[in-house]
């Protein structure tokens, strides 16, 4: 560094740094946590989802080793973050992800058009295929079809939202055209897609979403590039991007890169404990705020 640049720390003012944590019966409360997100001023709160998690199952855990517990005991994101909603008023809401695959879209479509519409626009759809077959299976999921059955349900979705009656008629489902309200706060909510980098998540970006999710963040110094050619190829303005890394492990020097490259939401990960456990990470947390 020459004696002209900046300090590292002042890239990040401008960060928006939110948070997300496995919510479970056994871990602070939603509400108690999103009061104290924003009391301390951070952005927003994700939350994971799952149903549930077979006990008998040959899917083995992405991260490997054991399946954390957490796993098998989270809370209804969209009941969860609805408490939030409710005792916040700025503090921005989102699902880390949504298994959209596993949803009627209908009902979905109405959860997320609700939630968005009581918490007057402060909601994110992060939309994922999932990872464990045997969840999938006992909702009726052909493995290799997910994800052309997300894109199916959420073109479906995007129906509903329209601000006219609007059918559909997809591969896997149709609507036909509805009065459905209430009708999300701007139109249709922020949409990210979380996965791994390559062309056929890529493609699902362009097509319905205005981001990408990239859980840990790494790598994004070359696949944010291969990312924005492919968003340009498919005439999205480029001004409009949205990269959130999420899931991070935060440093000093690794949200400055992120600034570098133009991220504007960084998504640190909070432990699944008791109050005073994660209270104690939003203190450590607090320096990056």
């Amino acid at each position: 560094m020459t004696g002209d640049e900046p300090p590292r720390t002042a890239y990040v003012e401008s960060m928006r740094i939110s948070t997300t944590i496995f919510l479970t019966d056994e871990t602070i409360s939603p509400v108690r946590l999103a009061r104290e997100l924003e009391r301390r001023g951070f952005a927003g709160l994700y939350v994971p989802e799952h149903t549930h998690i077979p006990v008998e199952r040959t899917t083995g855990y992405p991260a490997g080793g054991e399946l954390p517990r957490e796993y098998g005991r989270t809370l209804d994101p969209f009941v969860a973050l609805a408490q939030a909603a409710a005792v916040t008023s700025t503090l921005t809401l989102g699902t880390g992800i949504t298994l959209v695959a596993q949803h009627d879209p209908i009902d979905l479509a109405k959860q997320i058009a609700t939630l968005d519409h009581v918490s007057g626009g402060r909601f994110t759809l992060g939309v994922g295929f999932g990872w464990n077959k045997e969840e999938a299976a006992d909702h009726g999921v052909e493995w290799s079809t997910r994800r052309e059955l997300t894109l199916d349900r959420m073109r479906l979705m995007r129906a509903l939202w329209a601000p006219e009656p609007t059918p559909y008629k997809g591969e896997f489902a149709s609507v036909r055209p509805s009065s459905a309200f209430p009708k999300p706060a701007g139109g249709a909510p922020r949409v990210l897609v979380g996965g791994a980098a390559g062309p056929k998540l890529f493609s699902h970006i362009t097509q319905y979403a205005d981001g990408w999710l990239p859980i840990g963040g790494r790598g994004l110094t070359e696949t944010m590039p291969r990312l924005r050619a492919a968003w340009e190829s498919a005439g999205r303005d480029p001004k409009t991007l949205q990269v959130v890394p999420y899931a991070v492990r935060p440093s000093a020097g690794k949200l400055a890169h992120y600034a570098e490259l133009g991220v504007e939401e960084v998504v640190l990960q909070l432990p699944p404990g008791d109050e005073p456990e994660v209270l104690r990470a939003l203190d450590e947390y607090a320096q990056y705020l």
